[in-house]
C-alpha cells in the first residue's frame, strides 16, 4: 500500500524531485546552504528534499572530514544534490516524439472537439 501511495504521489511532482527519488540507493553528494558537504548512500528522499544518508563522509566548511553512520538533512537546508551520471539514462528523460505521439489513436479520439466533451459528460452521468 505504501509503495502504491509513493508511486501515485510522484504524479504531480517535477523532474528534479523525480530524479532525487530515482537516486535512492545510490551514492550522492549533498551540499548545504552553510557550505557543509555530505557524501553517502541516499537511503530515503522526500518531495520537500528531506534526505536520509547512510555511511556518510561529512566535510565541514573548514575542510575537516569526519565519518557518520547515518544522517537526516532537512530539505530547506539543501543547496544542491549531486546524483550519479548513470541517472541521465533514466526513463523519465526519454522524450516523446511529437510525430508518433498520437499514431495509434483512431481519428477523432483524444482531441478537444465536441465529441470528446460529450463522451466525458456521458461518462460522468454514468458514474
Amino acid at each position: 500500500m505504501a509503495a502504491m501511495a509513493a508511486a501515485g504521489s510522484l504524479k504531480g511532482v517535477g523532474i528534479p524531485i523525480k530524479l532525487l527519488h530515482e537516486a535512492e540507493g545510490h551514492t550522492v553528494t549533498v551540499e548545504l546552504k552553510s557550505g557543509e558537504m555530505y557524501r553517502g548512500e541516499l537511503h530515503e528522499a522526500e518531495d520537500n528534499w528531506n534526505v536520509q544518508l547512510s555511511n556518510v563522509t561529512a566535510t565541514g566548511r573548514d575542510g575537516k572530514i569526519s565519518h557518520v553512520e547515518h544522517i537526516f538533512i532537512r530539505g530547506s537546508r539543501v543547496r544542491f544534490v549531486v546524483v550519479p551520471d548513470m541517472l541521465k539514462n533514466a526513463p523519465m528523460f526519454k522524450r516523446i516524439d511529437p510525430k508518433n505521439k498520437m499514431k495509434n489513436v483512431p481519428l477523432g479520439v483524444g482531441g478537444r472537439g465536441r465529441a470528446v466533451a460529450e463522451k466525458a459528460k456521458a461518462r460522468a452521468g454514468r458514474v
